[in-house]
């Protein structure tokens, strides 16, 4: 749910190895070259020596996927980490979510230039918030001013926190009124600031457009037609299906707790999504591929504002996705994911051709964000024609 983080891009293949061995006793006389290191198993090495409890990757081009794991699925056991195994993908489920919307603006059932208020009557209002003068867009692309709802989550907080309300069920209505105890971070399109409250709002406006839930929309319209078959919206579920690691958050205290069950409800929209690294690869593809989004609404996703607030020089965001820097020159986009112990970093190259989506199960130690955005990067870069 929070943004800081990044990911994306990795994946394994072993069998060169055996091919090597199978070389060197068939020709005894010849002298053994040694094995090209793999960059990708290299990255994600670097990731995992940050102090996380688990890591996995995985990268694709127009004729290849690529795979890496490391660390275990579960502090203190030898158990690897799963292939492809799922995860909570934290605040890349806002790009799902703007895809929705924008899917809608492309029917023409709806605006970005239509207001909060026409879709959500007295929601957005108390403390100086006034959902009449903050637009679709604005919600889209955090430039709302809308404050954020993350505060109020004493799950999201805390080990206490945690433990007592781990299982709790929030409405979006609920968090969003929380939110509205506060007053506006700056007057709408004025400035620039990540809010998760926006993206429980753009829910909710799916819902009163549509008459059906997000999670029916974003799993009729994303999820089925592209066959992400290990992508769900879990709704008040707490459990992570299928395969998948334990996550661990440290709640800055240092000593990470198992956080794996959690009531994600506070997270629709913004958050809540559970996905694997191949389902995030072939999402990233389709939707910089132009499958998921007329030309018009695609242009408008990839138009991006200086997101300061993120810390990541040169970072821009459009509408629920990111575009960041490549060490090779010129930019992908992407967007960072945590919630509770699960922090991803995906990225796409801008014709969806090649992408690269990474994530660990715990928050780690200094440098593991860097390390993430590093693989990216660099493999965007590698698998470059």
């Amino acid at each position: 749910m929070r943004v800081p983080g990044t990911r994306r891009r990795s994946r394994l293949v072993l069998t060169g190895l055996a091919a090597t061995l199978l070389a060197v006793s068939t020709a005894p006389t010849a002298t053994a070259k040694p094995r090209p290191a793999d960059p990708l198993r290299q990255q994600v090495e670097a990731i995992l020596g940050t102090g996380v409890v688990g890591v996995s990757a995985e990268v694709t081009s127009p004729h290849t996927r690529d795979s890496a794991r490391a660390g275990t699925a579960r502090r203190g056991t030898a158990g690897p980490m799963p292939h492809n195994g799922r995860f909570r993908i934290g605040s890349a489920t806002k790009t799902f979510t703007a895809a929705v919307v924008l899917q809608l603006v492309g029917e023409g059932r709806m605006s970005l230039d239509d207001t909060v208020e026409q879709w959500l009557p007295g929601v957005v209002r108390g403390n100086g918030n006034d959902g009449r003068r903050v637009t679709v867009r604005q919600l889209l692309q955090h430039t709302s001013g809308i404050p954020d709802v993350l505060p109020e989550i004493p799950a999201l907080n805390s080990a206490d926190g945690y433990r007592a309300e781990r299982l709790r069920t929030y409405s979006p209505e609920e968090s969003v009124r929380s939110a509205m105890r506060h007053p506006p971070t700056f007057p709408a399109g004025s400035g620039w600031s990540y809010s998760n409250t926006n993206y429980l709002l753009a829910a909710m406006i799916v819902h009163g457009v549509t008459g059906r839930s997000w999670a029916q929309e974003v799993t009729d319209r994303i999820i089925r037609p592209l066959g992400l078959k290990d992508t769900s919206a879990p709704g008040t579920s707490p459990t992570v299906p299928g395969p998948h690691a334990h996550s661990y958050a440290a709640f800055r205290t240092g000593t990470g707790i198992d956080v794996t069950v959690l009531n994600p409800s506070m997270a629709v929209g913004s958050g809540s999504l559970i996905s694997t690294t191949r389902d995030l690869s072939r999402f990233y593809a389709a939707l910089l591929g132009g499958r998921l989004l007329a030309p018009a609404q695609l242009d408008e996703m990839t138009a991006t504002v200086p997101a300061p607030e993120l810390g990541i020089p040169g970072v821009r965001y459009g509408l629920g996705l990111g575009e960041l820097p490549l060490p090779c020159g010129g930019s992908y986009f992407g967007h960072p994911g945590e919630l509770l112990g699960y922090h991803s970093w995906g990225g796409v190259t801008a014709d969806g051709t090649r992408t690269a989506v990474a994530y660990v199960t715990s928050d780690g130690g200094q440098g593991t964000q860097q390390a993430m955005s590093t693989l990216v990067g660099e493999e965007l870069c590698r698998t470059r024609p």
